[in-house]
């Protein structure tokens, strides 16, 4: 099926499946029923709701580390101001990690060439080695 064979609609995303997205209090009520299941039970349980075992796993994670609770999601802690002192610093850093990248690259690039140099000079060492030994035997 190509892309001409396609139902036409609104877009190329027409008929596709929206994500879904959760309450805190369902994620709740899921953790404590999959953590309250017996082991044959689990599974069930995630069937029937549509369910990743990673999904309970993240809102297990979230809700021991406080950020699920029951009023909802913990709001995200708000971004403080850079002086401009450390972004300097953070653009120091980034230039830093930029450079030694680079020049771990050269020193790689630089064995290697090192690496056929060498095996160059001892070619042409065989190559003078056979030639004078071709230049004896034909005296």
């Amino acid at each position: 099926m190509t892309s001409h064979d396609l139902p036409s609609g609104d877009g190329p995303r027409t008929g596709r499946p929206k994500r879904r997205t959760f309450s805190a209090a369902y994620k709740l009520r899921m953790v404590e029923e999959y953590d309250a299941a017996e082991h044959g039970d689990k599974g069930a349980l995630l069937r029937r709701e549509g369910l990743y075992e990673s999904s309970v796993q993240l809102w297990r994670r979230q809700r021991d580390a406080g950020e699920l609770t029951a009023a909802g999601t913990r709001p995200p802690a708000a971004k403080k101001e850079k002086t401009p002192e450390q972004a300097e610093l953070e653009q120091l850093r980034k230039e830093k990690a930029r450079l030694e990248r680079q020049n771990a690259a050269m020193a790689r690039k630089l064995k290697q060439t090192e690496a056929a140099l060498d095996i160059m000079g001892k070619g042409i060492a065989l190559l003078e080695t056979m030639s004078e030994s071709a230049d004896t035997e034909n005296s």
